[in-house]
């Protein structure tokens, strides 16, 4: 009776299991970036959806993750280099929640927001399987590269490579409601 109890459990968590495996496997270069809402660690709200018109570095890592630590200097130099140019970033730390005193400390050495991965509203991306692991958006939402040391290492090099194209590109032109706009589409 006790194996007959034990089977339903396990099901749920190979549901749950694989259904992360594949959250995180959707976020792949070419698909829509996942949905991801989360609020920083300033309070802020960061909704990825809503910086559509802006490329975006989302980046996992971990205090405890010496890779991870080692890219965060070149990410900072980066954002700080391009954010105002239409460049969007955070750092989601993959550390437990009683960790964020490490993560707010950690972070207080550089400019780029971030947040702890556990917070998420909705978190479509799941849990990365490596850390660190860095995803670039275009403006419109779809994932162009994915960086991670084993492939592709964040770099100021690789970070430019990736990114200065895409900023290049003019963000899709809004409609407007006045006709005599002459930057209304027709």
């Amino acid at each position: 009776m006790r194996q007959t109890a034990l089977w339903p459990a396990l099901a749920g968590v190979g549901v749950i299991l694989c259904a992360a495996v594949l959250a995180f496997a959707s976020a792949t270069v070419g698909n829509a970036a996942p949905a991801l809402e989360v609020p920083e660690l300033d309070g802020q709200a960061f909704d990825l959806s809503a910086l559509r018109g802006k490329v975006v570095i989302v980046n996992f890592w971990a205090t405890w993750c010496p890779p991870c630590r080692e890219e965060m200097p070149a990410l900072d130099a980066f954002y700080r280099r391009y954010h105002g140019q239409g460049l969007e970033m955070i750092g989601l730390s993959t550390d437990r929640p009683h960790d964020r005193s490490d993560v707010t400390k950690v972070m207080q050495s550089y400019s780029y927001p971030a947040a702890v991965l556990d917070d998420a509203k909705v978190n479509d991306f799941g849990s990365p399987d490596v850390l660190p692991v860095t995803f670039v958006v275009d403006r419109s939402g779809v994932i162009r590269a994915k960086l991670t040391p084993d492939q592709t290492p964040v770099t100021e090099k690789s970070l430019s490579d990736a990114v200065l194209p895409l900023l290049a590109e003019k963000p899709a032109a809004q409609t407007s409601g006045n006709p005599g706009d002459p930057n209304a589409k027709p």
